[in-house]
């Protein structure tokens, strides 16, 4: 994260203990930091870069246009907020009618502008930095964050708002209750309760805390930076596949020449420590991995005294505003309720995968060791010989998968399982106004509505554009919500789904690998949460509102369609023969889907412990995990393992106690799931009853109910860990390792 300016500290408060702002982490790039002008002149209206129908004309974008229009709306967005304190400052019976319809409904027309225009500059930062580059997109981002928080930070505003929420004769609908909700929580999170003494004491703790996590962020970089080294020898990575030697090439026009740098970025990490055939190569870049930013190397990059200052001050700001420790702070904001909730679901989880992890590790050795594999199991040989055992038990090829799956077949497949569950149509529109000539537009429309009259929209930017498109290591795709729903502002949904999939080859259309596919299916839900909505209020449409531990249940759920054999092979079609992908063929994703799911749910697990632990005790970070390791683990953990020193997403990223959040959306998604699973024969009419009952609850609903409430309408009971265990077959492998104990203990007796 890029380091703030010090005099906004004061205006962020929960956005910089509790944040989720960042829809995006932005790298650190050398160049000048652009200041944004507070007003710009030239551009007229409250919507200035949309046209008169409120949709974005990008074809007439620049980048002045751009950071003048942020500074202008930011700017009145923060004298409105002081124009309306004013106004009801000394009001002390403010009735609901009042308070919405002269505070928060003019709040909300601005707020939705300013948003609008922020969304418009995420969607070109990632889809065409030519239009706007990191530095400008910087000032952008920072502006914006800064005039939204002002709505929170209003006394006038959070008291009225709590008077009329108090008065038990306010009449509200549930909406305006959520909203009066949604303003006192952050009005408290960001210290409006306090004290004036105590205010200044929470202030002070942001300043160290930006510095701090500044610190942090800068000097993992530059410890990941440290590491490389230089692979000459081409049998190394004759087996690596295209995208990673392109990535690893000094020369990417020539990736198959060499020489070939390894770094510990995750896009090149990950796939080397799967392909590489070298294990002490392998050994080498593991052990630089756990051990950067650490006191084994340069002590001038090592983070555990700034990580442990981090820790402190986010629970010295949590103990200012009343909450034991930080962990419980953020579980304000949580479906889960509780870190104690969070145990004991974790603890059912583990019941099994720990024994399905220990069948994992006992079937991968016997294989490495017929194979050739010297003395036990190591942490950095598990990826690879994994995949190893993949290819020669269930002969799983990526190639073999990748030629049924071309993306217009991929498509229309998507979109008829959309129609088909929620009852709406996604039509394609001619849009000339789009940041370049690949980029199509969409409309959706509510078939039990209206078929002339869309609810929303979507631009779809599919193919990879070498160095114009913006692209974190780990993502492939993006989803950007660019409007939210807003009765009051006129305002439709609005989104950008930007993906990063290989453009087609003259008449031969993109093809998919199983990954592209699961990226897919995942922003497609992604995007249908925040274009469902039908809440009227922009402050809990669509993800506004919603537990951030339910952020991705429906990247989730619509990604579980993606191993049922019926409808892969209805959006099948191999780009030679035509035939669709054959049943043998998709028990072999099926088994993709299990490999080593034990192992891998347990280290999220493992990972998410250790987050609520750093802060929710006062522990040394390595005596945690100390404490945690055998327990999630089979295999012991390295002496010199450090970790937790560049764990950055719960420390500079926005993820600090939240981490678990992943597993809870995955656990929830799996569960509802499971009803769809158990429809007979997968009978349409049952299915899409069963999806109108998921849109009008998890789609529509945006923030308008606690998630636990709308899970209880739909499921009629709380979830459960079960549905993802079976999922992931973890409870067959916890079944099989047991039965092999039993007949070890049965052959050493007789």
């Amino acid at each position: 994260m890029f380091l703030k300016n010090i005099e906004m500290a004061s205006f962020y408060g929960k956005r910089i203990f509790l944040s989720q702002n960042s829809f995006l982490k932005i790298p650190r790039r050398n160049g000048f930091l652009i200041l944004v002008p507070e007003i710009g002149d030239d551009l007229p209206g409250k919507y200035p870069l949309l046209k008169k129908d409120k949709s974005p004309e990008f074809s007439n974008i620049t980048i002045e246009k751009c950071v003048a229009a942020i500074g202008r709306q930011a700017l009145e967005f923060e004298e409105a907020v002081k124009t309306l304190e004013k106004q009801i400052k000394n009001v002390e019976n403010i009735c609901p009618k009042i308070l919405f319809k002269d505070v928060l409904n003019p709040l909300e027309e601005l707020y939705t502008s300013l948003n609008t225009t922020w969304g418009i500059a995420k969607t070109l930062y990632v889809g065409n930095q030519s239009l706007i580059p990191t530095q400008y997109y910087i000032s952008i981002n920072d502006r914006s964050r800064k005039a939204c928080a002002a709505k929170f930070v209003s006394t006038p505003i959070y008291q009225a708002c709590k008077n009329v929420m108090n008065n038990k004769e306010s009449e509200l609908n549930d909406e305006q209750k959520r909203v009066l909700t949604k303003f006192i929580l952050e009005g408290k999170l960001n210290g409006m309760d306090l004290s004036e003494k105590k205010k200044l004491q929470f202030s002070d703790l942001h300043i160290l805390l930006f510095r701090n996590l500044s610190k942090y962020s800068q000097k993992v970089e530059v410890a990941a930076n440290m590491f490389t080294f230089t692979i000459r020898d081409p049998k190394i990575v004759e087996d690596f596949p295209k995208e990673l030697l392109k990535s690893m090439a000094q020369d990417p026009s020539s990736f198959h020449v060499g020489p070939w740098i390894v770094t510990l970025y995750s896009d090149v990490m990950h796939l080397f420590m799967e392909y590489c055939p070298d294990r002490a190569l392998r050994w080498k870049v593991w052990q630089a991995d756990v051990t950067k930013a650490s006191v084994l190397h340069d002590r001038a990059v090592e983070t555990s005294t700034t990580l442990e200052g981090i820790r402190q001050q986010r629970n010295q700001a949590a103990n200012l505003l009343g909450y034991k420790t930080f962990a419980d702070l953020s579980m304000e904001t949580k479906m889960a309720g509780s870190v104690e909730n969070i145990y004991h679901t974790f603890n059912n989880l583990l019941a099994t995968a720990r024994p399905a992890q220990e069948y994992e590790i006992k079937e991968i050795y016997a294989f490495a060791s017929e194979r050739g594999l010297q003395g036990p199991l190591q942490h950095w040989d598990i990826a690879y010989w994994g995949r190893q055992r993949l290819r020669a038990v269930y002969k799983y090829r990526e190639d073999d998968i990748n030629n049924y799956f071309p993306l217009p077949k991929v498509l229309c497949g998507l979109f008829e399982l959309i129609e088909m569950l929620f009852d709406v149509k996604i039509i394609e529109s001619k849009k000339s106004d789009i940041w370049h000539k690949d980029v199509r537009f969409f409309d959706i429309f509510d078939l039990k509505r209206s078929s002339t009259d869309p609810i929303s929209h979507f631009y779809l930017d599919l193919y990879a554009r070498s160095k114009e498109k913006f692209r974190l290591t780990h993502d492939l795709a993006y989803m950007i919500p660019i409007q939210n729903r807003s009765k009051i502002s006129g305002t439709k949904p609005l989104a950008a789904l930007i993906f990063n999939f290989t453009p087609p080859l003259g008449a031969n259309p993109s093809l998919l690998s199983f990954k592209d596919l699961q990226a897919l299916f995942q922003k497609f839900g992604h995007m249908l949460q925040h274009t469902l909505t039908t809440v009227e209020y922009a402050d809990i449409a669509g993800f506004s509102f919603m537990e951030w531990d339910t952020m991705f249940i429906s990247d989730y759920f619509l990604q579980n369609w993606l191993y049922e054999p019926s409808f892969l092979q209805e959006i099948s079609c191999h780009q030679d023969t035509g035939e669709v992908i054959p049943l043998e063929m998709i028990e072999k994703l099926k088994h993709l889907k299990i490999h080593l799911a034990g192992y891998y749910l347990c280290k999220e697990l493992y990972l998410s412990h250790f987050d609520l632990e750093l802060y929710s005790s006062k522990d040394f970070w390595n005596n945690i995990m100390g404490r945690l390791w055998d327990k999630y683990f089979v295999l012991p953990a390295y002496k010199k393992d450090s970790h937790i020193c560049s764990f950055k997403e719960i420390f500079s990223g926005d993820w600090a106690a939240a981490y678990y959040s992943n597993i809870w959306s995955r656990m929830i998604a799996a569960d509802l799931y499971s009803a769809f699973q158990d429809v007979p024969d997968k009978n349409k009419e049952q299915l899409k009853e069963l999806g109108s009952r998921y849109r009008e609850t998890f789609l529509s609903t945006g923030g308008t109910y606690s998630a636990r409430e709308v899970f209880r309408k739909f499921r009629g009971r709380d979830p459960s860990p079960k549905a993802l265990l079976k999922n992931l077959e973890l409870d067959v492998k916890c079944s099989m390792l047991n039965t092999a104990n039993e007949n070890n203990l049965l052959n050493s007796q007789i």
